[in-house]
């Protein structure tokens, strides 16, 4: 049926926290243009009730367990639907907002905005207008792109380190003091802080912290007992007595 300028825009809110959602539900069905037509609760239901139902405009949470807002966002897209997507954050930055947007959303809000700020943003979505300033999206793309490059040439940097410097950075993951990694690796001290140095050298970083959380984050060491993520990296490296290491 085709639709006319009357029919309310449809929406799918996804969000784990079943409160919020149901919440966000009751006060968006208050407006007479709105109809919340489903909530979910984490981000695979909110990809194939988007496909399935494809609604106008689909309010997805960032974070969520399993397939998180960004993922999702990314399948819908991937797999040719076509609703409006606005990504809902408490915790969201310029960074984040980059990557919303590269995902396929419209945009990003805060899910601390009042519900009015809600509504508008949906009407906005379905019409195709921006939620962002373009001067903002536009920086926030550059800025993106930029820490991109970095990233993946301090991920080239880290994969040209020799097996010994990453058996060295490994060992102050581990949170070995200068005396055991010397005494682990059969190597004097003038010859481990040779070593280090080179590994500085070759990272383009400053510190020893600096260089084990790059090991870390592109899988070349461990921090012990953990699986190696971003945030584990930086835990693991305030934990992990690096002071110690020389």
């Amino acid at each position: 049926m085709a639709r006319t300028d009357t029919d309310p825009i449809t929406i799918v809110i996804a969000d784990d926290h079943r409160s919020f959602g149901e919440a966000m539900q009751i006060a968006l069905d208050r407006e007479q243009d709105l109809d919340v037509i489903q909530v979910v609760g984490d981000g695979d239901l909110a990809v194939t009730t988007t496909l399935e139902a494809e609604p106008d405009v689909v309010l997805m949470d960032l974070r969520m367990p399993g397939t998180d807002g960004l993922e999702a966002t990314r399948k819908i897209r991937t797999q040719g639907g076509r609703s409006a997507i606005v990504i809902l954050t408490g915790d969201g930055d310029d960074a984040m907002l980059a990557r919303a947007i590269q995902a396929g959303a419209r945009g990003m809000l805060p899910k601390t905005s009042a519900v009015q700020d809600v509504a508008t943003a949906v009407r906005r979505a379905y019409k195709g207008e921006p939620l962002h300033k373009p001067d903002e999206v536009n920086r926030v793309l550059r800025e993106e792109r930029s820490r991109s490059e970095r990233d993946r040439d301090l991920e080239r940097r880290v994969e040209r380190l020799t097996p010994r410097e990453l058996q060295i950075l490994q060992a102050m993951a581990d949170g070995r003091s200068p005396e055991e990694i010397t005494e682990q690796l059969g190597v004097s001290r003038h010859t481990l802080r040779t070593h280090t140095q080179n590994i500085l050298t070759k990272l383009g970083v400053h510190s020893k912290t600096d260089a084990v959380v790059a090991a870390i984050r592109f899988g070349k060491a461990t921090p012990p007992g953990r699986a190696p993520s971003d945030r584990d990296a930086l835990e693991a490296a305030g934990e992990s007595g690096l002071e110690r290491v020389v």
